[in-house]
């Protein structure tokens, strides 16, 4: 039976449609083109829960995903200069302490919105509209040579994970908010290695196939003084959550002049 409570909505995502083809993502640049899915693709209405409601307590080992406050000194995070200054140093400590890291070290930070306009002004991406998870089994190692072959050679013999830390960097979040979903509910069947193909670089993520037994998630309004984590790469093999599946959506009853999503993901190498 459909779980439609008030704290549940019930929207679009857009799946993997199977696996007959071969698909690739192929990343926007920024400044209001769009990124392409190549592939059989279809969109599935699913209940997407409101985590602040149904979820009150959840882990990233478990579920994949947690909500933290977390007020940032930060004011224009649009200003290059101010995020290796002032907003990593901030991440750092927030991840170190709520994972038991004994390092980390800040990759990437992607600025996400869902007007046009702010995309052109700032050069920036639109939201991720498809069901996918950020790497793989293969990409995640990749992706820490990339970064530094010295930490490579150190996570060896170490656990590493990736965690993502996504705000809300303007008004709260309602037009196109991010679903996320419960990792516990995942098959190994559902994920989907594919070829992304960005600008400078060759990579893989994970896309998804849809089953009725994934539960999804949301966080209604988040705003500035919040950040969402949730993994999308663990080296552990002891069972616990390795990758989270995870897209924006259309919120089916936005209120008159919500403000359109202003976002900012920051990518975190984890050493334990």
């Amino acid at each position: 039976m459909t779980d439609m409570s008030p704290a549940t909505v019930r929207a679009g995502l857009k799946f993997l449609a199977d696996r007959a083809s071969t698909p690739v993502y192929v990343a926007s640049r920024g400044g209001g083109d769009q990124t392409e899915h190549l592939g059989n693709f279809h969109t599935q209405d699913v209940s997407i829960h409101d985590a602040r409601a149904g979820l009150p307590s959840s882990d990233l080992d478990r579920e994949g995903f947690m909500l933290r406050p977390h007020r940032s000194a930060v004011r224009d995070f649009y200003d290059d200069r101010t995020l290796p200054a002032s907003y990593h140093p901030e991440l750092k400590a927030l991840v170190k302490d709520v994972t038991g890291a004994r390092r980390v070290e800040i990759f990437d930070d992607t600025r996400r919105s869902s007007s046009l306009e702010k995309q052109r002004a700032h050069s920036i991406r639109e939201p991720a509209n498809v069901v996918h998870n950020d790497y793989t089994t293969r990409s995640g190692p990749q992706r820490l040579a990339d970064y530094c072959a010295a930490a490579q050679e150190e996570a060896r013999s170490e656990r590493f994970a990736i965690v993502n830390v996504w705000r809300s960097i303007a008004a709260p979040v309602i037009d196109q908010p991010l679903a996320l979903c419960d990792a516990t509910t995942v098959r190994d069947d559902d994920l989907v290695a594919t070829e992304r193909r960005g600008e400078n670089r060759l990579g893989e993520i994970q896309l998804a196939l849809y089953h009725p037994d994934q539960r999804w998630y949301f966080y209604p309004n988040m705003n500035r003084d919040e950040v969402l984590l949730f993994k999308t790469f663990d080296s552990a093999l002891d069972g616990r959550t390795r990758f989270t599946l995870h897209s924006a959506f259309v919120h089916p009853q936005p209120p008159d002049g919500a403000a359109r999503r202003e976002s900012i993901e920051s990518r975190c190498l984890l050493f334990f």
